[in-house]
């Protein structure tokens, strides 16, 4: 069963956060993300939760922090002039092991760039934005629909693993009016908390979060960005302590890339004339490609990726290695290709990008590029 209501991108992401039981909420304004932190300043406090308006997006994702260590669940949302502002607390965020989700409603950049206009320029800061060895979770959508469940898979992964979580969402996407079916099944996680004295900062299992201390228990505990053993304890002249940490860091998210990892694939996976990998709104202009294409007799499959971070390398691997050519689209100057490359070289790969404007890509330009490249 499931119900239907007519929504944006950024409202049906704000839904999909109150669905998983978002409780706090500190954001500033920012273009194309306004809407969406209008409508949890309106909602939130109906649903029992906390709305806060930062002074600026460093401050607000330093209360989000603040906020899921004493146990709300958290998140704030933004584009990219103030993503970048918040790299710094997120890799915080990551050596506290602190659950978290933040929107990155995309953008034209860099700087100010056009702030009205759609863009994919964020990726590659969505993954490596901070310093340091680091580690998190990247996740996107094509729809509206999408764009809700993958908001819920956002709290849910960021809950389990005790990482924060980036959900990418280009303004086209976001600012898209359309039915969303909302199922009534959807799994909701929760962290798992202790009120033991007990290692909060380790797991003898590497793919396991440890558990999250419950404040105001009587526990006496120790948070640091520093070096630290899994009491807290600051280790900044112990290499064996720093290595175990930043290993098992790494290992609770790429080690789980099978379970985080989500996709769809449209069409005929195991080979054909063309195969697209895209992401977000560009994504949705591929499959309507395959329809054109098909039409002229041009096998398509197309790959819809809604984890764009840690990469599963082998379903890309399998998905492209029996395409005659590859076409990997995108509203930047290439940053997905780069994954593509990885697992087949450049032979037959073809990146197709378009910025400026805000235009979206179309799917017939598109189509009439894979036609050149094929020959047709």
């Amino acid at each position: 069963m499931s119900e239907k209501y007519f929504w944006s991108g950024n409202i049906a992401v704000a839904e999909g956060a109150l669905r998983a039981g978002v409780t706090f909420y500190a954001g500033y304004p920012i273009t194309p993300s306004s809407d969406l932190m209008e409508y949890m300043a309106r909602e939130l406090p109906k649903r029992g939760g906390v709305f806060i308006q930062g002074e600026d997006e460093l401050s607000s994702i330093n209360m989000v922090i603040g906020a899921s260590i004493a146990g709300a669940k958290s998140m704030t949302a933004t584009s990219g002039p103030g993503y970048s502002l918040m790299q710094e607390a997120l890799g915080l965020a990551v050596m506290l092991e602190v659950p978290l989700v933040v929107v990155d409603v995309t953008r034209l950049g860099p700087s100010t760039g056009q702030a009205t206009k759609s863009g994919q320029g964020d990726l590659m800061q969505a993954r490596w934005g901070r310093h340091g060895d680091q580690y998190t979770v990247v996740y996107t959508a094509s729809t509206p629909e999408e764009a809700y469940i993958m908001a819920i898979k956002s709290f849910n992964t960021s809950e389990k693993l005790r990482v924060p979580v980036t959900f990418i969402i280009d303004e086209l996407t976001a600012h898209l009016w359309e039915t969303v079916r909302v199922p009534d099944n959807i799994e909701v996680v929760d962290r798992r908390l202790t009120d033991a004295k007990t290692r909060y900062f380790d797991s003898d299992n590497p793919l396991e979060a440890p558990p999250m201390p419950m404040l105001g228990k009587g526990l006496n505990i120790l948070y640091t960005s520093s070096t630290h053993d899994g009491f807290g304890y600051r280790k900044t002249q112990d290499p064996e302590v720093h290595r175990r940490l930043v290993e098992r860091l790494k290992e609770k998210v790429i080690g789980n890339t099978s379970e985080v990892f989500e996709y769809e694939i449209i069409g005929d996976p195991d080979g054909g004339d063309v195969g697209i990998v895209a992401f977000g709104s560009v994504a949705r202009v591929a499959k309507e490609t395959k329809t054109i294409l098909e039409r002229e007799g041009i096998k398509t499959s197309v790959l819809n990726l809604l984890t764009l971070w840690p990469m599963d390398y082998e379903l890309l691997r399998s998905f492209t290695e029996n395409m005659n050519v590859v076409i990997v689209p995108e509203m930047n100057l290439g940053q997905l290709v780069y994954d593509i490359y990885q697992v087949r070289g450049r032979d037959s790969v073809y990146p197709y990008n378009k910025i400026g404007g805000g235009e979206p890509i179309y799917p017939r330009e598109l189509a009439g590029f894979i036609k050149e490249v094929v020959g047709r």
